[in-house]
């Protein structure tokens, strides 16, 4: 069967892993297999070094494939590896595939276009990114086997959704409508999410009616997104319809439902809805993430309860999993809300000596804002000093970071 045939591949890639070393050559390894390996494998083994960040080994890869003598040049090939390399963030790696699979003979189609797309995104300038997708989306389009799909489509709907580009949302999900291609579930997830992180309640509704007019069934994506767009807006009912909703579907709630149910209740100061909510989650048999604890931690210090965000902190030291610096920071961001600076600097201090978190610029980065609003310039001063001596160099940005918070508290002053 399929499903025995793939378990296979998985094995031999697995037993194929495992013999990658440092002191020999990749392909040797690959040479010892050479009977059993094809195509389907060597997609396999692109995801795995993908995983650990070993783009390099899978050009090694690549090199090999092509040696091989059942290895055909197709589009499947380099829509992988250009996949592969968007998501290690090595979108030039990606432009060339692309040129190299063009020189191989190999015409581009749409698939391949959607994985050039998705590298792009990928790249730290997202402004630099967005603007060349949409390039490539017109380029695709005066291309008769390159046409946009429901996959191009949904890939750009998120992207300007994450970077709350209504304008351009509006605009691609309008062409959508007009085209012959159908909206699936992420489609509308993806317009949605762009409306409830802007905070566009009534058009998040509407496109969801939309959604149902075409018989299509919300995911937990979906309910996730509602949960968390009525959350941040403070429509505690509609949320809680909607989490009932949830309940009585066939879908499950994941953790994040949770996470995002906690998180907007303690921003509305409602801390005993936030802890019925965590509760609830450990009642239903969900394990709690670093996320659903720093969401607690800082829940509880939006309602002025500093003791039991302490007793959370104290609990992931207790447990056996990865320390985050992240979870510092939430700790941290608490005691210096409620103007507990002085206890923010003890704990500061005492991760930093005996390492039981780790710090990085972003834990001084919340100090450094936080103590120079209070006009602590001992502890400013003490800060410094700790940089200083653990080599972390504070960038521009770092300082506008802090002075931009001065600035808008001298300004609120002022009026």
């Amino acid at each position: 069967t399929g499903a025995s045939s793939s378990s296979e591949a998985e094995d031999l890639v697995r037993s194929v892993m495992r013999n990658f070393t440092d002191s020999q050559p990749l392909t040797s390894t690959l040479n010892k297999y050479v009977k059993l390996l094809r195509t389907a494998h060597c997609f396999l083994i692109f995801e795995e070094l993908g995983k650990s960040d070993r783009w390099l080994q899978c050009l090694e890869v690549f090199r090999w494939m092509q040696k091989q003598r059942w290895y055909v040049a197709d589009n499947g090939v380099y829509s992988k590896l250009i996949s592969v390399m968007g998501k290690q963030g090595k979108t030039r790696m990606a432009m060339w595939l692309f040129s190299e699979m063009r020189n191989s003979g190999c015409r581009p189609d749409t698939s391949v276009y959607n994985s050039l797309i998705s590298a792009h995104l990928h790249s730290r300038d997202k402004t630099k990114a967005l603007d060349k997708v949409l390039w490539y989306f017109e380029k695709m389009k005066g291309i008769e086997r390159c046409q946009p799909n429901v996959v191009t489509y949904n890939i750009l709907l998120r992207a300007f959704a994450q970077a709350k580009n209504i304008e351009q949302v509006n605009a691609l999900f309008k062409e959508l409508d007009g085209s012959i291609i159908s909206p699936d579930v992420l489609t509308y997830n993806g317009v949605m999410d762009a409306y409830g992180k802007n905070g566009m309640i009534r058009e998040m509704e509407l496109v969801l009616s939309k959604m149902k007019s075409a018989q299509i069934k919300p995911d937990v994506i979906t309910f996730n997104l509602l949960i968390d767009a009525y959350g941040r807006r403070q429509e505690f009912d509609k949320m809680e319809q909607v989490f009932k909703s949830l309940m009585h579907s066939k879908e499950k709630p994941t953790v994040p439902t949770f996470n995002s149910m906690i998180t907007n209740y303690g921003k509305a100061r409602l801390r005993d809805k936030a802890d019925a909510t965590y509760q609830k989650m450990i009642g239903m048999g969900y394990k709690p993430s670093y996320v659903t604890h720093e969401s607690l931690i800082v829940a509880f210090g939006h309602c002025d309860y500093v003791s039991r965000a302490r007793e959370i902190f104290d609990q992931v030291i207790g447990t056996d999993t990865v320390k985050r610096t992240s979870t510092l920071n939430a700790m941290l961001e608490v005691y210096c809300m409620n103007s507990l600076h002085m206890e923010a600097y003890m704990l500061f201090e005492s991760s930093h000596d005996t390492e039981a978190f780790p710090v990085d610029l972003s834990t001084y980065r919340i100090l450094y804002r936080a103590f120079s609003k209070a006009g602590m310039k001992d502890l400013v001063d003490k800060l410094v000093m700790n940089m200083d001596r653990d080599g972390i160099i504070p960038n521009k940005k770092f300082f506008l970071d802090a002075l931009g918070t001065l600035g808008s508290s001298t300004r609120t002053v002022e009026k």
